[in-house]
């Protein structure tokens, strides 16, 4: 069967990010950039999270349509969580303005793990493509698995971002997942097993 791509998915997931181009390209002030920034990377965040919690809310919630219907649209989800990941690193470069002060900013932990977050994405989101899952076969589900540190990036950069003083709000959207994860986790490998009948 083609998988039909959810164009009005596709729309809806767009929408903010015009808001926010259209918010940019209008701008006469860099202070509006800067403003653009949290919620061009909290709309990643969420974004990427979500397309996260496919796999774990289908083994914790088997038989619910909604964690069937995040893993066929996980593709597209991830994708757009890239996006505006390159939509919030453009407007920091923009926002930031010359390469020295690019580069004087990168020792800095709420920096560098933005940036490790946004090398990791990039491969994810060029090989996305069905064409890529056949070419690289089993590689491409291990290539999949770098969505995990590329979390722990965000999720670090999100933290240091309010400089570890209240990082609730990172906490409060990654918590869901850890946990779901963690149960993933002993599912699969930590729970008691029935022993086989001799």
């Amino acid at each position: 069967m083609t998988r039909k791509t959810p164009y009005w998915l596709w729309a809806t997931l767009e929408l903010p990010a015009l808001g926010f181009s259209y918010e940019a390209a209008t701008a006469t002030d860099l202070r509006v950039i800067e403003g653009l920034l949290h919620p061009t990377g909290e709309m990643s965040a969420r974004l990427l999270i979500i397309t996260m919690l496919a796999s774990p809310l289908a083994l914790a919630f088997r038989g619910w349509r909604g964690p069937a219907w995040l893993k066929r649209n996980r593709r597209y989800l991830g994708v757009a969580s890239f996006g505006y990941a390159a939509l919030h690193t453009l407007f920091y470069l923009i926002e930031t303005g010359t390469l020295s002060q690019i580069l004087g900013q990168v020792p800095q932990v709420e920096i560098w793990s933005g940036w490790i977050a946004f090398a990791i994405f990039v491969p994810l989101a060029l090989t996305s493509m069905d064409a890529a899952q056949r070419i690289m076969g089993r590689h491409w589900k291990t290539l999949q698995r770098a969505t995990y540190p590329a979390a722990a990036a965000t999720l670090l950069h999100w933290a240091a971002l309010e400089d570890w003083a209240h990082p609730a709000a990172a906490l409060t959207h990654f918590g869901p997942l850890v946990l779901l994860e963690a149960y993933r986790v002993w599912y699969w490998y930590l729970r008691p097993r029935p022993r086989a009948l001799a």
